[in-house]
């Protein structure tokens, strides 16, 4: 067997001020042909699986590029085509192939392409014809248009929220590839509208029941191969987004359209029940205080990165110079300048210096402090899971008793590895505040003594119900209180 992999994936807050260009995608990844490190990215799972895989099989895995950048807003037309067009030219330079096996994200939006993963994967198809196997792992931040699904066998989404499990998946995604390629099963892919958006952190109840409710199927159902939910991303105004479950079968298309439904109308019952309860920043700073013992984890879930935000706001920095509270460590806030600025004066001065706040409103003002330069740290890595994620050169200051990362490549916080690499004893403070929605839960839930979900600032557009969508559906929960008739209401 010939299988051809690559790697094009981005997540694109379409509200974002953030644009992307090709240095997007090199500063995060950009691997070409053979040069992907043997540590997978997020998204790029599908290929390091692939080569074990491929390995043990036999088979030949042919690689194209890899290309991975931190979620942002519109990917230039450019960037776009550019790495579009070298991975279709590897293809056809790979021709004949038995297979494709792809990473994506399912959200990316470039200038001029409402649904990228839905013309990449059309051109796929053309190139190899109806016959050959297409397949995809992706993020269930993402959209899944009627394009996409037409051109492709079947996809794999993340189960987990945090998506702890790209691994696993990708995992997945071989095994029924290699189970289809073998002739010991025959794909089929249900899909099922739920006419709604949310947020479904798997960490809580009552996702988390959820996911344990699928596994077990998947587990215990031989007719099931696979069942994923495309959460769907709120900040990308594209006419496809909102939630949809996806069910593949062994050739059983009637009994997985009925359990995609099934599954469907029971997530459709509870919306609006998933999503953790947030507090602003006062009471979160508040509730942190009360607690005897750190460190306190508040975690500034709308300023998040991995949502394509900037990840500069300083609203509750402002907040906790204001009450001036002391032993509290930020990771981070993106300010390149700032950064540049630190690594010129050099470890152990002291300068005064302006930064965060830049890139929107709902942000905040920018912090202007006498700072010492602590810790300089070119090409900062965090651990996300069996990865790692760049933060670019990063410098630690202090000022009036509070440390502050700040940091030149974008990334939310995944990890107390991020604080420990700049030098920073996270279990030593008495609160962090961090800039993720969930993802970093599963790490820093094994330190923190309790956890603070904070809305602070509008850095992103997170109640759909007001968000001023241009093209997105207006007919879906919670534009609409009952969009399916069920007379379910959890508005």
């Amino acid at each position: 067997m010939r299988v051809f992999t690559a790697v094009l994936a981005t997540e694109t807050n379409t509200f974002s001020p953030i644009c992307i260009d090709r240095r997007g995608f090199e500063a995060s990844l950009y691997a070409p042909p053979g040069q992907h490190p043997e540590t997978p990215t997020l998204c790029s799972a599908p290929l390091t699986v692939g080569r074990r895989i491929c390995a043990q099989k036999g088979w030949e895995l042919i690689e194209g590029t890899a290309a991975w950048a931190d979620p942002a807003g519109l990917v230039s037309r450019a960037a776009y085509e550019g790495l579009r067009d070298e991975i279709l030219d590897q293809l056809n330079s790979a021709l004949p192939v038995d297979a494709v096996v792809l990473g994506l994200h399912g959200a990316m939006v470039a200038s001029g392409y409402e649904d990228p993963e839905g013309d990449i994967l059309s051109r796929v198809r053309e190139i190899v014809g109806p016959d050959i196997l297409v397949c995809a792992e992706l993020d269930p931040h993402s959209h899944l248009t009627k394009r996409r699904a037409a051109a492709t066998d079947f996809f794999v989404y993340f189960k987990e929220f945090p998506h702890t499990d790209f691994v696993d998946r990708a995992e997945d995604l071989w095994q029924i590839a290699v189970a289809r390629l073998e002739g010991k099963a025959k794909p089929v892919m249900s899909i099922f509208d739920c006419q709604m958006i949310d947020v479904f952190p798997t960490s809580r109840e009552p996702m988390r029941s959820f996911v344990d409710k699928i596994m077990q199927i998947e587990k215990s159902d031989p007719d099931v191969l696979s069942i994923s939910v495309v959460h769907g991303f709120m900040a990308g105004d594209v006419p496809e987004m909102g939630t949809k479950v996806v069910v593949v079968t062994n050739d059983k298309a009637s009994k997985g359209d009925e359990l995609a439904r099934s599954l469907g109308l029971e997530l459709y019952a509870k919306r609006g029940t998933f999503m953790v309860p947030q507090i602003d920043e006062r009471q979160a700073i508040k509730e942190a205080l009360a607690e005897e013992k750190g460190p306190v984890v508040i975690a500034d879930v709308w300023d998040n990165p991995g949502g394509g935000t900037a990840g500069d706001s300083t609203v509750l920095l402002q907040e906790i110079m204001r009450q001036q509270i002391t032993n509290v460590a930020f990771g981070t806030i993106w300010d390149p300048i700032a950064v540049q600025i630190c690594m010129a004066a050099g470890e152990g001065a002291t300068i005064p210096l302006r930064f965060g706040a830049k890139s929107a409103p709902g942000t905040g003002t920018p912090v202007d402090a006498t700072v010492t330069v602590v810790k300089l740290v070119r090409d900062a890595q965090m651990r996300f899971g069996e990865s790692f994620a760049p933060f670019g050169d990063a410098a630690y200051v202090r000022f009036n008793g509070i440390d502050v990362i700040l940091n030149s490549t974008r990334a939310q916080s995944f990890d107390p590895s991020l604080f420990s690499v700049m030098g920073i004893d996270p279990q030593s403070k008495r609160v962090l505040v961090i800039k993720s929605t969930n993802h970093f839960f599963a790490s820093f839930s094994k330190i923190a003594t309790k956890i603070i979900y904070c809305s602070a600032g509008t850095p992103y557009p997170n109640n759909p119900a007001v968000t001023p969508y241009k093209r997105a559906s207006k007919t879906i929960w919670p534009m609409v209180v009952d969009p399916l008739g069920t007379g379910h209401n959890n508005a």
